[in-house]
């Protein structure tokens, strides 16, 4: 029996179709009840279909909504769908796949593709045979409607396709596709080539099988004059270079001439996959022989690709030179992520292990966050320039001297990128030519522009390193002024690029800024009345990366003057619930951590917003935990948040955190964050502990027992930084209990054991993990030295580089002490030993006599004569510290 549709229920479903097309809001609100009604109705989805396939009276639009409306039903409820209602539907859409409409064709498609991916690849069996069959139909619509249903099966199902679940269809589909290459209709040739570019990555093994033809056939159409053909084939030549690059070397010179013509095609789609070729290839190790001869030939497409495109222009409204009173629209904020705390030690000749940052666009037009031409261009050029370094400068230079000097914006602007594109990989031989090009730059600084303004600031932060390195009068005080005006430009973007770019001078000055601290800070201030929302938030960032820069040099009651109260106005101006908070709360713990005491009339307040922010978003995750569908899950970012602010002030405050500790419930959030499932709260909490413990213990020290348990658990180095922050906090307990440690020193020691031995631990969390070693052999010896053999070698290894500090101090003299307790442990590994004491610049005259003993002690042991053939191993550095610090 035929299903056919009543009259009445026909027009109803029409006139809901109709309506839901209205702009009105209630009318919306209508369709939407209306809508919930009728599904009620098992046979509803079949007028649906039916009004999509054969109603070709209505109008297109009509038609296709009710395709659209039937696909959101079947995400939503296919599983309660009666077999005979999807029968229907699935006949209907392979009936119909060669519409003459376009529109229809595509809705049909991606009907039949969310079918299919509900599982029902497996149940409708004929689906594949039956689309794959209708590829050879003489009619032009079916061809097409099939293709484009087949693409987008391709596009959804990639990994299913390729499994023993359907008796791998791909033996038949790929070298059925492959066919298609040579069809006289771009619009199939383009299909054919987008289905198989899904199985690239993948590896699927019916396409290895036929990777020759596939790039014969690709080559074919290497001058196809469809610029969606062009596209498909860029785009699978740049995956083939990631999958199988053995197939492309013996062609690669001819593929590296097409797509040197392809980066400049008149299309900027196609253009823009050729140029994603440059950034991949840059990534394979044959990069360098594979492009050295063609150099001459890339930079200058890749150069001229930087120029902003007339569009570009008029979406980023560069004809508007002061916007700085516009407020700004929601969506121009893009969401920010907090970076959790992570503890790290000072190394030898620099600052802490920098985690690594990707906030290095190579750009500046964020809000045209599309990725496109200019944006790969440059992303390409600065990869090969940390390939091919100042090789790549004789291609270079002739061009800059002709962009950064032209009378064109556009063309100068382009060049002022190019100089910050390769500023990372061509430094060296940039030297020379700074002296010269930084003024210039800083002139630009006043361009007449803003968006020349804007990449200038950029550009200069790429060689901010440099200008710190010379005499700061000859560079620094100048840029610094242009920056600070230029933080007050009346230009938006031009604000938000000088923010971004003094943060980074910051960064990199350090102390150099102290002496410029009251200008700096006037400027900033004054940014704070004059910012729209979205460069506020880059603002807190400046202000916090300025504290971390010039550390307790900010704690002049002058400073904190002016710097303060429009902090806590913006503080007290905020709610709980607004997000603006994360770069406020950021910016105060660093600003905490460098005041100290200074920060003591504010500390009450903040403190205790802080434990607020923690309890509520705790309370709502209970809530939500208990009613998942009463309640919304809380945006744990506040918690996380909150609980590295807590950890600056505990950092900043010491001792005078005390009271605010005792008038609290910290301790008891502290216990339910350090369980919580979110590796980010676990890994604040840990920090948090970590600071409490040095601040105030006799608060901690309650809690062990119920802490040191869920401490042992969190030593997991799946999760690094979670790891990294519980080993430190041990490390700190460890400090306070003394020999009281000793009960837990079982939960703890066989983890930390085995995180030092194992292979690719990355440094930080081997440092940590070595000097909380040390600290609990330092108080608990007798526990730890039997293990002293299992890990010595890489204990001794991962701290020689590590400045003399505190920390490095106790745990040497837990590796001392151990030694003392099992001598026979470090025999096999003296030599390690020897290298990491000669690590230490000066230590304490007490611990250098630990180290006298335990040198002096081995030699005699062996005797002069053993003792000169071991001696010989050395280094010869080694040889020569030893023997004149401690006369071995």
């Amino acid at each position: 029996m035929e299903w056919h549709p009543d009259e009445p229920g026909l027009q109803q479903v029409l006139q809901l179709l109709k309506d839901s097309q209205s702009p009105n809001t209630v009318t919306q609100r209508a369709v939407q009840q209306k809508l919930e009604q009728l599904n009620q109705f098992p046979d509803f989805n079949n007028y649906l279909i039916f009004v999509l396939t054969r109603l070709k009276t209505e109008d297109e639009p009509t038609r296709s909504l009710s395709g659209l409306i039937l696909k959101n039903n079947v995400k939503a409820h296919y599983q309660n769908f009666p077999p005979t209602v999807a029968d229907f539907i699935k006949q209907e859409c392979l009936n119909n796949i060669g519409d003459t409409s376009p529109l229809i064709r595509a809705t049909i498609g991606i009907l039949i593709t969310t079918i299919a991916s509900k599982g029902e690849l497996q149940t409708w069996p004929e689906l594949l045979p039956q689309l794959c069959n209708l590829l050879n139909s003489e009619d032009y619509n079916t061809c097409e409607g099939s293709f484009g249903a087949l693409q987008k099966i391709c596009e959804d199902s990639t990994e299913l396709l390729d499994s023993d679940a359907l008796n791998r269809p791909l033996n038949i589909m790929i070298p059925k596709f492959l066919q298609f290459f040579k069809h006289c209709s771009p619009k199939i040739r383009s299909h054919a080539v987008a289905c198989v570019n899904q199985f690239i990555i993948g590896r699927a093994q019916a396409l290895m099988d036929n990777i020759d033809t596939f790039i014969e056939s690709l080559f074919a159409l290497a001058a196809d004059e469809d610029c969606e053909v062009r596209k498909n084939v860029c785009r699978a030549l740049v995956m083939l270079l990631e999958v199988r690059i053995d197939r492309l070397i013996p062609h690669m010179h001819s593929i590296i001439q097409y797509m040197l013509q392809r980066t400049q095609d008149p299309d900027e789609n196609v253009a823009l996959e050729a140029c994603e070729f440059w950034l991949t290839l840059a990534e394979q190790p044959i990069c360098k022989e594979m492009l050295s001869g063609h150099l001459m030939q890339l930079i200058p497409i890749l150069v001229n690709g930087m120029k902003y495109s007339e569009i570009d222009i008029i979406l980023l409204k560069g004809d508007v030179e002061e916007d700085e009173a516009v407020p700004d629209s929601d969506q121009d904020i893009k969401p920010r992520f907090h970076r959790s705390r992570t503890v790290t030690l000072q190394h030898e000749g620099g600052g802490g292990e920098q985690v690594d940052d990707d906030d290095d666009d190579d750009d500046d037009d964020n809000t045209l966050s599309d990725w496109n031409l200019r944006k790969c261009s440059a992303a390409a050029l600065d990869v090969l320039a940390n390939v091919f370094r100042d090789e790549l400068l004789p291609h270079l230079l002739p061009l800059l001297k002709g962009l950064l000097f032209h009378p064109d914006w556009v063309v100068k602007e382009s060049g002022i990128l190019v100089l910050g594109a390769i500023a990372e990989g061509c430094m060296q031989g940039m030297v020379p030519y700074l002296p010269e090009l930084i003024p210039h730059l800083i002139q630009c600084l006043c361009d007449k522009k803003a968006l020349v303004r804007s990449i200038a600031c950029w550009t200069l932060s790429r060689y901010a390193h440099w200008v710190v390195s010379q005499p700061p009068d000859s560079y620094l005080k100048p840029l610094m002024t242009e920056l600070l005006k230029r933080i007050l430009d009346g230009n938006k973007r031009v604000q938000e690029a000088a923010c971004s770019a003094f943060a980074t001078l910051e960064e990199e000055a350090c102390t150099e800024l102290v002496p410029y601290l009251s200008f700096i800070l006037d400027t900033l201030v004054f940014a704070f009345g004059k910012y729209q929302h979205k460069n506020l938030l880059i603002l807190y960032d400046a202000i916090g990366t300025l504290a971390d820069s010039v550390g307790h040099h900010l704690n002049q009651p002058e400073y904190i003057q002016k710097l303060m109260p429009p902090l806590i106005a913006k503080w007290n101006e905020l709610k709980d619930e607004d997000k603006d908070l994360f770069p406020l709360l950021e910016c105060l713990s660093s600003v905490a951590t460098a005041l100290q005491s200074g920060f003591l009339p504010y500390c009450e307040p903040v403190y205790q917003r802080c434990v607020t922010l923690v309890q509520k978003t705790l309370a709502q995750a209970m809530m939500y935990n208990q009613h998942p569908d009463q309640y919304e899950a809380p945006d744990k970012d506040f918690m996380i948040v909150a609980l590295d602010l807590l950890s600056g002030l505990a950092e900043g405050l010491g001792g005078s955190v005390e009271q605010l500790v005792a008038r609290s419930n910290i301790m008891t959030l502290l216990f339910q964050c350090m369980q919580d499932t979110m590796p980010e709260v676990r890994q604040s909490s840990f920090a948090l502990l970590g600071d409490l413990t040095k601040a105030c213990f006799l608060h901690v020290k309650p809690c062990i027992a119920e802490f040191m348990p869920i401490l042992g658990l969190n030593l997991n180095p799946e999760f690094i930084s979670v790891c990294n922050n519980a080993t430190w906090a041990i490390g700190e307990i460890s400090m306070q209990m003394g020999a009281e440690m000793q009960p837990y020193v079982g939960m703890v020691l066989p983890h930390l054991v085995e995180i030092i031995n194992r292979p690719n631990t990355p440094k930080t969390l081997l440092e940590n993990t070595a000097i909380t070693i040390g600290r609990l052999g330092f108080v608990c010896p007798q526990e730890v030295a039997p293990q002293l053999q299992h890990f010595i070698r890489p204990w001794c290894t991962s701290l020689r580089n590590i400045r003399d500090n505190e920390e490095k101090d106790s745990a040497f003299r837990g590796i001392c002490v151990m030694i003392g307790v099992n001598p026979a442990g470090v025999v096999q590994d003296f030599i390690f030993f020897c290298d990491a004491v000669a690590s230490w610049v000066n230590p304490k005259e007490d611990l250098r006599e630990m180290f006298y003993k335990i040198l002096h002690g081995f030699k005699d042991q062996v005797g002069e004569e053993n003792w000169q053939q071991f001696s010989e191993q050395f280094p010869p550095l080694l040889k020569e510290r030893l023997s004149a610090c401690y006369g071995v």
